[in-house]
């Protein structure tokens, strides 16, 4: 396990051994009259810590012996002392087992959890195509939390018979609630994103099923686009942060809509969803689309991530190489763990020119 060759494992190992050997050392330097013996209960307290109940026991033993000895070198077992100090160290090493045997229990829990939560994620979370249709596309996403398996952030590419479809989105709130609204979502838009004949019609139907999913003032917020060889990038934004599009003469901005419609799950508000706009996009271009985890990560002075100049990051001819640039420059920036899952998509065309026609025919 990681853990294990950490610094911190390491001094936790050693610690109970260490911990008797300094009451032994001070209590044989400084006489019996000192009181510390006691205290050799300390060594099987720590084991419990780390480790299983087997090495609590075995640790504890120790600590009898050591104990023991101690006394009969004081002759504190003629002032019954000797028998308190046994009695404390059984005390402490029966207790250390106990919570050892719990502590163990406990992890296997939680090991359980995390082998569904990977399953669910795979599940979930799907790896994307490398290619699809005439792009190439690289995924990244970043926990906040190492031990995180799963969160409220999803993505998705698709290669429909008009282009490539993606999406985007960020699921407010954690844990199982905001996995179960982010499969409503993926669930609805791989469907649509094969049916459906327009953008537009892919984003109501995404829009009707959130809003029939999520209750209350829960929502989604997400950016659907749909990129074609011959008509560029078309985008609907659910109150999103605005995708990164970087020309391929090194120039880079953030297509944005004439306004903002509000996020999946809150149509029941009565406002109009969000108006189709369209940029252009074509060989040599890159598009990145990104969860606000990404612009809110701040440094250590509360600066937020400059991703718009840092997009030169992208660079590499490979995208994920690129992508991975990218997400570690993120990552330095925060010095430190992300307050925000962070998921990136990364868009290219194909070198090689593959599936640049239409797909209807076009020669």
């Amino acid at each position: 396990m990681p853990e294990e060759k950490s610094p911190a494992f390491a001094s936790l190992s050693v610690l109970p051994f260490a911990v008797m050997a300094v009451v032994a050392g001070v209590d044989i330097s400084a006489g019996s009259g000192v009181g510390f013996l006691p205290l050799i209960s300390l060594g099987p307290a720590f084991a419990g810590l780390i480790g299983g109940w087997r090495r609590t026991a075995a640790i504890g033993l120790l600590a009898l012996v050591l104990c023991y000895s101690l006394a009969w070198h004081d002759g504190a077992f003629h002032a019954r002392r000797g028998y308190t100090a046994m009695s404390s160290v059984l005390g402490v090493t029966v207790a250390g087992v106990a919570a050892a045997v719990m502590r163990q229990r406990r992890e296997a829990e939680l090991a359980s959890v995390r082998s569904i939560a990977e399953v669910a994620q795979r599940v979930l979370l799907r790896p994307v195509p490398h290619t699809a249709g005439h792009l190439r596309a690289a995924v990244s996403y970043t926990s906040a939390v190492a031990e995180a398996h799963i969160g409220g952030d999803l993505y998705e590419v698709v290669a429909a018979p008009d282009g490539v479809r993606v999406i985007v989105g960020d699921v407010q709130g954690k844990g199982l609630d905001a996995v179960e609204t982010a499969a409503v979502v993926l669930g609805a838009f791989r469907e649509a994103a094969h049916d459906e004949p327009d953008l537009a019609g892919v984003g109501a139907r995404v829009e009707r099923s959130v809003d029939r999913a999520l209750q209350g003032e829960k929502f989604v917020t997400a950016l659907i686009a749909e990129i074609s060889p011959d008509g560029g990038a078309l985008f609907l934004n659910y109150g999103h942060p605005p995708p990164l599009l970087v020309r391929a003469d090194g120039s880079a901005h953030f297509p944005e809509p004439a306004d903002y419609a509000l996020p999946l799950g809150l149509g029941v508000h009565g406002t109009e969803g969000p108006q189709p706009f369209r940029v252009a996009f074509g060989p040599g271009d890159q598009l990145l689309l990104y969860t606000d985890g990404v612009t809110e990560a701040r440094d250590q002075d509360g600066t937020f991530y400059p991703l718009g100049e840092r997009h030169h990051l992208l660079r590499d001819d490979d995208p994920e190489r690129a992508l991975e640039c990218l997400r570690k420059d993120l990552v330095q920036h925060t010095a430190g763990p992300l307050q925000d899952d962070a998921a990136m998509l990364l868009l290219r065309y194909r070198a090689d020119g593959a599936g640049a026609r239409g797909r209807r025919g076009t020669p």
